[in-house]
């Protein structure tokens, strides 16, 4: 018994150093996310950005989502004027929110929009990230909030992190960064 004692600080150490090589080996998150294409246009006095984003996918993801784990995805949008003497001008700085689970009786995936109360159904998660790559004219600012002739900039980054968790995979998962990425900020000129 007392050589158990003796060897159990040892069988633990190496059951977490286990552990945690396997939640490194095993990224849920395959793929890179980048945004692949931007613009912003104005219409009736409010600029509509569009943006397509290439979201990671994979076997792991979709079974981390079957077993009850809630994505967030986020898109950040900053719009700000240069300044020759002084710091840049931030004049917008907006966020949209969205949320995907996996819904078990229906075998669908839900994409909801937090900020807007929408929800969308899909049959695969292909077609959930397609659709939550797939920005259309989102409004992200009014003539008003822009002065002046500018030049304006837009800078454009794209997050995804792990939403809500059952408690059982919280435990097993606490010290896991690999849920959490963002993109590069995509940035250009509006032209107005």
């Amino acid at each position: 018994m007392a050589s158990f004692r003796k060897a159990l600080p040892f069988v633990a150490a190496l059951v977490a150093w286990a552990a945690v090589g396997v939640a490194r080996a095993e990224d849920p998150l395959d793929g890179e996310l980048e945004i692949r294409s931007a613009y912003a246009v104005p219409n009736h006095g409010v600029i509509m950005l569009s943006a397509h984003v290439a979201y990671p996918g994979g076997s792991l993801l979709s079974a981390s989502l079957k077993d009850g784990v809630t994505l967030s995805f986020d898109l950040e949008c900053i719009v700000t004027r240069h300044r020759r003497f002084w710091f840049d001008a931030e004049a917008v700085d907006v966020v949209q929110h969205r949320e995907l689970t996996y819904h078990v009786v229906t075998d669908r995936y839900l994409l909801r929009n937090v900020d807007a109360g929408t929800q969308e159904s899909f049959p695969t998660l292909e077609a959930a990230l397609a659709s939550v790559g797939a920005v259309v004219e989102w409004p992200i600012a009014v003539d008003a909030q822009l002065p002046g002739e500018g030049p304006w900039q837009i800078a454009l980054r794209a997050g995804v992190r792990r939403g809500h968790m059952p408690d059982a995979l919280r435990a097993l998962m606490f010290w896991s960064n690999a849920w959490h990425r963002t993109s590069d900020w995509y940035t250009w000129t509006l032209v107005r």
